[in-house]
């Protein structure tokens, strides 16, 4: 068995379907003015008062302000929190974020969390594609009976690539008040599956670690512990990703097919790990934004979703040799 099968198979896939008479369960709005950001996000905002939903905002403090003057200061006590964003968490961190919104609901009328999300990925073009990849996966993790998200992608301040990605990450866009189904919106699977992996610049230079065939994963790890105490000068980053590497190492020892390899490269900038073995016919591309077990973290299965709150990005790579999971992160 693959060790992405092997972590993951109980991993729970919700997929986010309308009520039919519920809000829509994530939708994006492409806006270029305050009056647009208004003309989208009042509707939706109201319409979560009446209901009752619960209701939280992550966005600029000024398109916060600016609801909350158009709305006569209702939405004073609702939180602005960048914890449900990926500017503040990275994806696994948001899905806890969210959870915890989520059990707060529980205590409305009717149990329904809605979010605006006014969208920003940062200035790397790395980021916007984990953050593409985190709207598309959100459609099978979101139960969309409980969670309404809307996302306004905002033309003043995001890049035309990240605008684009709206339409095939979003299965319904809203104009003014209208809504209506995405012609472009893609199946989560295929959509991260056809996103490019970006080669980083440490890649360029000789690996300052390259393991064939590793005998054992206390080896294996102790090896890569010694580089990174050379190429990780942040203590705190040295211990998590050396956590994470271990962790995905024994899932490559656990769950896949010998011979494992790994390989390090660094720079001043960035650290880049792959792990490989053998195994293959598994490599589901939305594995490790969740616990693979849920909450009871004593049952395993937290490899991957480790990794993923670790570094800034993880890649499963499936090929004709078998399986890599590729990590890489910016150092501090």
């Amino acid at each position: 068995m693959d060790r992405a099968a092997g972590e993951y198979a109980e991993q729970s896939s919700l997929p986010a379907q309308r009520g039919p008479s519920g809000p829509p369960p994530h939708a994006a709005g492409v806006v270029a003015s305050d009056a647009e950001v208004l003309a989208v996000a009042v509707p939706y905002l109201e319409e979560g008062l009446r209901e009752g939903d619960l209701i939280a905002l992550t966005c600029r403090p000024e398109i916060a302000h600016l609801l909350s003057d158009a709305l006569d200061g209702l939405l004073h006590p609702v939180p602005n929190d960048p914890r449900l964003s990926l500017l503040g968490s990275r994806a696994p961190d948001v899905l806890v974020s969210c959870n915890a919104y989520l059990e707060r609901a529980g205590e409305t009328r009717n149990g329904r969390l809605r979010v605006l999300s006014a969208v920003d990925f940062g200035d790397d073009p790395a980021d916007w594609r984990e953050g593409q990849r985190f709207e598309s996966v959100v459609n099978r993790l979101l139960d969309g009976d409980l969670v309404s998200t809307l996302c306004l992608y905002d033309r003043r301040y995001l890049p035309e690539p990240v605008i684009a990605s709206a339409a095939a990450t979003h299965p319904l866009l809203v104009d003014g008040g209208t809504w209506a189904a995405s012609r472009h919106f893609q199946e989560p699977g295929d959509y991260v599956r056809s996103l490019p992996v970006p080669r980083e610049s440490a890649e360029d230079v000789p690996p300052a670690l390259v393991v064939e065939g590793a005998t054992s994963l206390a080896g294996l790890r102790h090896t890569m512990g010694a580089v990174f105490e050379r190429v990780v000068p942040d203590r705190d980053q040295r211990q998590d990703t050396l956590l994470a590497g271990a962790e995905i190492a024994a899932n490559a020892f656990r769950h896949g097919r010998p011979p494992v390899s790994a390989r390090v490269w660094a720079d001043a900038r960035t650290l880049v790990v792959t792990i490989s073995d053998r195994g293959s016919g598994f490599a589901d591309p939305l594995a490790g934004f969740q616990p693979a077990h849920g909450p009871d973290l004593g049952r395993g299965g937290m490899g991957l979703w480790l990794a993923r709150k670790l570094f800034d990005h993880v890649d499963l790579l499936p090929g004709p040799d078998g399986l890599t999971v590729r990590l890489a992160t910016r150092l501090r």
